[in-house]
């Protein structure tokens, strides 16, 4: 269910402020349940009540790019430019491999960024709809008669969420791109149909596999109603017409090993849609980079989250964080249930150890690898899309004097490589925080997860992403000496000096009635 109302912030400072509030047909919200033997996902029933998202400015960007002799132009960034909140639009029926070379992309992205205004204004028939050449269609994941989508840009962070009542599925991507918007701009605008394209292929292999399986083991969709339905045993005759006591244990252990196996191709193609979109971003890098040497140097943390039924995909390269509010074991003083911050992510920096040995291991003959707590002296971050003068030497040639890296003795420096896992959302779980590295600047993860919580326990139908970013605001504008009024009348560009872009999104997860009635508004 989609709520709307006009937000009155003077001088508009949050750039992006979405809501959404999850219902099922009778209005009422879904318990979570685990579908993953079933392979195929269609409708399963959702583990998430609402989320909101928010960010804020920091760096100065232009109106538009021209990325790929104008591939993101006119008809997408104005839409991503502006306050947006979810709009229903028509997905398309199955997903087709993506060709960046296709003279018919521009409008197919046009649409399913949500840039028409209204749904009146997208065409009457499927001619948009992208067909399938590899696989046959397959309903599963991303694929859904109707899904709803909202979107931003703030400076050079991009946000993207897209939900399916329909299959109780709810995919979030934050884009912190750095030194210029069009790696940012490249994923806002690909990254979600290239899952899909993944998703769909795996859905229509595990569904071969189960057909084969099914060959096979006849009897195990009978023991997986038998253990729907609570029964304790299922006696199984072999092909001798024997009954196999040993069969029920042996099935079982094949269906849970099916089951985590399958959460694991689910991270696995989520990590080729990743390395899709680095390769086919670095292509046309090359294409342009005669004529833009600048593009060599752009690049975009990526953030990545996948809810369906009770699971939680989770992806991140990069310094951006997602943070999961689980109930621990703990009583205050007070009584009151105390809530422990999760970080499900890893920090792609040259201050975590790991990374920084690593690095150091994977260049034992370059002295220079890292230099003044950067790679090569130029980046914080040891993975990220993008950057391309970092990870081929005929890229970092494209720059002139000194902006050229010297020395680049064994490229690359960064990594695509991702960071994945999956949580099990249980009903401890509460909801979850997923923000660019501007919001952890402020805020430790135990903060983050304390300013939640407080807010949703005093304004259940308020907007937590929101409050957290005028939260930051405040903590910048003390640290800074100033007043907000005096921070936020700083421009964008020149306020980069005291907090960096920001970008929230805040997932109220719906396991638990404690949690269910929040929900959030535009």
């Amino acid at each position: 269910m989609m709520h709307a109302q006009t937000i009155t912030d003077p001088g508009e400072e949050i750039k992006i402020s979405f809501g959404y509030n999850f219902t099922d047909d009778s209005g009422e919200e879904s318990d979570g349940i685990d579908n993953c033997h079933g392979i195929k996902l269609q409708r399963a029933n959702n583990s998430f009540s609402c989320l909101s998202g928010a960010a804020l400015s920091a760096n100065a960007t232009l109106a538009n790019t021209n990325i790929c002799n104008g591939l993101f132009g006119a008809e997408i960034l104005p839409a991503l430019d502006s306050p947006t909140s979810f709009r229903r639009i028509p997905s398309s029926q199955s997903f087709s491999r993506l060709d960046l070379l296709s003279s018919s992309l521009q409008s197919n992205l046009s649409i399913l960024s949500g840039s028409p205004s209204s749904p009146s204004e997208l065409p009457d028939d499927d001619s948009f709809s992208w067909r399938s050449t590899s696989a046959p269609r397959s309903d599963g994941f991303l694929n859904a008669t109707e899904v709803k989508i909202a979107g931003g840009a703030a400076g050079e962070d991009r946000v993207q969420a897209v939900c399916s009542e329909e299959n109780g599925s709810l995919f979030c991507g934050i884009y912190d791109g750095f030194n210029g918007r069009d790696a940012a701009d490249f994923l806002a605008g690909t990254l979600y149909e290239t899952i899909g394209n993944y998703l769909n292929l795996l859905d229509w292999e595990m569904e071969q596999e189960s057909d084969k399986l099914s060959d096979r083991l006849g009897f195990c969709g009978s023991l997986h109603d038998a253990v729907e339905d609570g029964r304790s045993s299922i006696k199984v005759k072999d092909t001798s017409g024997n009954v196999n006591q040993g069969s029920y244990v042996d099935c079982f252990a094949k269906v849970e090993k099916s089951c985590d196996s399958f959460k694991q191709k689910v991270l696995k193609s989520l990590e080729q849609a990743l390395f899709q979109a680095e390769s086919d971003f670095l292509h046309m890098v090359e294409q342009e980079m005669d004529d833009r040497p600048d593009l060599v140097s752009i690049g975009c943390c990526v953030l990545v989250v996948l809810l369906h039924g009770k699971n939680m995909y989770v992806l991140n390269v990069g310094d951006s964080r997602a943070v999961l509010a689980t109930h621990s074991d703990v009583i205050s003083i007070c009584n009151d249930e105390v809530l422990q911050a999760v970080q499900l992510t890893i920090s792609h920096n040259v201050d975590d150890e790991f990374e920084r040995t690593q690095l150091l291991k994977d260049h034992p003959d370059d002295p220079s690898t890292i230099v003044a707590g950067k790679v090569k002296g130029r980046l914080k971050v040891t993975r990220a899309l993008g950057v391309g003068y970092l990870k081929k030497k005929t890229m970092n040639d494209a720059l002139m004097g000194i902006l050229r890296v010297r020395n680049l003795i064994s490229p690359p420096y960064v990594s695509v490589k991702p960071h994945m896992t999956v949580h099990e959302i249980s009903s401890s779980d509460q909801f979850v925080v997923l923000g660019s590295d501007g919001l952890f600047d402020f805020f430790n993860n135990d903060e983050v997860v304390k300013l939640v919580h407080s807010y949703i326990l005093c304004h259940p139908s308020g907007d937590p992403a929101k409050f957290l970013v005028e939260q930051l605001v405040m903590r910048a504008a003390d640290c800074a000496g100033f007043s907000m009024e005096e921070l936020m009348s700083i421009p964008a560009g020149r306020r980069r000096k005291y907090h960096d872009d920001i970008t929230v999104i805040v997932i109220i997860l719906g396991m638990n009635k404690r949690t269910s009635k929040a929900s959030t508004y535009i």
